[in-house]
């Protein structure tokens, strides 16, 4: 798993245990990237400007996948189109708090 450095995000996506396979076979296919699935999360509310949650918000399902270190650059622009995002963007934008505190232990950088 040293190969696979970079964390993705891909926001409102639902692969389930039973199709992690099919997924990392479809992301080979379609971006010519080898992935790993991390796992999906649903995520914590939006947070208003004093940080209290904002009520309707949360229960998205976002699924975390690690790409090849190798693919990075080919996968970089066409992700774009998907709204596939860098964990460390999510976090550097301000949306950490949407996710468990442990996932922002998988950025590297």
């Amino acid at each position: 798993m040293s190969d696979y450095t970079q964390v993705c995000i891909w926001e409102g996506t639902l692969v389930g245990q039973e199709k992690v396979q099919e997924f990392e076979a479809f992301m080979k296919d379609e971006f010519g990237a080898d992935v790993k699935y991390i796992e999906e999360i649903e995520t914590n509310p939006d947070q208003d400007n004093n940080g209290n949650p904002v009520e309707g918000t949360g229960g998205r399902n976002d699924l975390l996948f690690y790409i090849k270190s190798d693919d990075i650059s080919t996968f970089a622009i066409k992700r774009l189109a998907y709204g596939i995002r860098w964990l460390e963007d999510v976090f550097g934008n301000g949306y950490g708090h949407l996710y468990p505190s442990r996932i922002e232990q998988l950025k590297t950088w």
